[in-house]
């Protein structure tokens, strides 16, 4: 049974369809609000709230058994269910795109992901994905995360660089995910970030869910928000500059950028967390460095490096001359 606040997710057959439904018990906190903003703050996903009005007066949002206006505000108490329609049909077409692979056999294929490539097919986004260059490359890639992620186990940000991995069929996919589940996937990031942090090691657990003043953006929250805990060292320091290590425990939306900006120590370049003022870089100073996994059908420990890329490794070099 749903409590004040909580937020289920599950699926239900209709017409033979799958529909993914959501639903939420409204608590006193958040009472009056606007349901097309409750609704907008409360999902996972990136939707926008405009998105949210047209599902509203289409009819897939009710409150207690019963649909209701844009301008609805929620009381306390208020049953809201909301059913996402499934989306239409994109056709994602293989593009011939260099990729950068660290590791390929008949499973599983490990790439350095380059600064400003998105990790799959999204609104805005529909071509130029690593997705886009897998379906390329590869003959086939698992079909658990449907026809826009084909092979896509985790994500990295768009500018962010470095290691992620994809499966070639659905039982590596089951094993890469479920490794995932229980933390056991090694990753760890290179970050240049303001500030000279004086400790020399340093854990940050503290939950992360999406900004109520911007929808785009994530912070730590305890509101509607999901654990999340980063690991740091500090490998070097340059005055009022810091290159750090972190390790994540869990893999959170923005995770790293959210959790050192709570800190104070926000990524050098980071256009969304970042500081308006200091160094300047083409996106956030984070690489996924290091990438390590049991490899689904030998059961053998894998672990790859990638080194920074140009732009950081120049950054760092001119840090160093100062």
């Amino acid at each position: 049974m749903l409590q004040d606040g909580q937020r289920t997710d599950h699926v239900v057959d209709s017409d033979e369809q799958e529909q993914d439904v959501q639903e939420w018990i409204v608590d006193a906190e958040s009472a009056k609000t606007r349901i097309d903003k409750y609704i907008t703050d409360g999902l996972a996903e990136d939707v926008s709230r405009s998105q949210v009005q047209l599902w509203i007066a289409d009819g897939h949002v009710l409150v207690n058994d019963s649909p209701v206006k844009a301008n609805y505000k929620v009381s306390q108490g208020d049953r809201i269910a909301l059913t996402i329609p499934a989306p239409s049909v994109v056709e994602i077409v293989p593009e011939d795109i260099p990729l950068d692979i660290a590791y390929e056999d008949r499973d599983v294929i490990v790439v350095n992901k380059p600064r400003g490539m998105v990790v799959h097919p999204a609104p805005g986004h529909v071509s130029g994905t690593l997705v886009n260059a897998l379906m390329h490359h590869c003959k086939d890639l698992s079909g658990i995360n449907g026809e826009l992620r084909p092979g896509i186990v985790h994500r990295i940000d768009k500018d962010t660089t470095g290691l992620i991995m994809a499966a070639k069929n659905d039982k590596a996919h089951a094993s890469l995910a479920a490794q995932l589940k229980e933390h056991s996937v090694n990753r760890r990031y290179l970050a240049l970030v303001h500030g000279n942090i004086s400790h020399d090691q340093g854990t940050i657990d503290a939950p992360i869910g999406r900004d109520p003043q911007d929808r785009k953006m994530y912070t730590v929250t305890d509101r509607n928000s999901k654990h999340a805990v980063t690991h740091f060292t500090v490998v070097e320091r340059f005055g009022d500059y810091s290159l750090l290590e972190l390790k994540l425990e869990t893999g959170r939306t923005h995770q790293i950028r959210v959790h050192m900006k709570y800190i104070g120590h926000p990524l050098v370049g980071d256009p969304v967390y970042g500081k308006s003022k200091g160094i300047k870089l083409n996106g956030q100073a984070l690489h996924a460095a290091v990438l390590g996994f049991v490899h689904p059908a030998s059961g053998q420990y894998l672990e790859f490096s990638a080194p920074m890329p140009e732009d950081m490794e120049e950054l760092l070099t001119i840090l160093k001359s100062r």
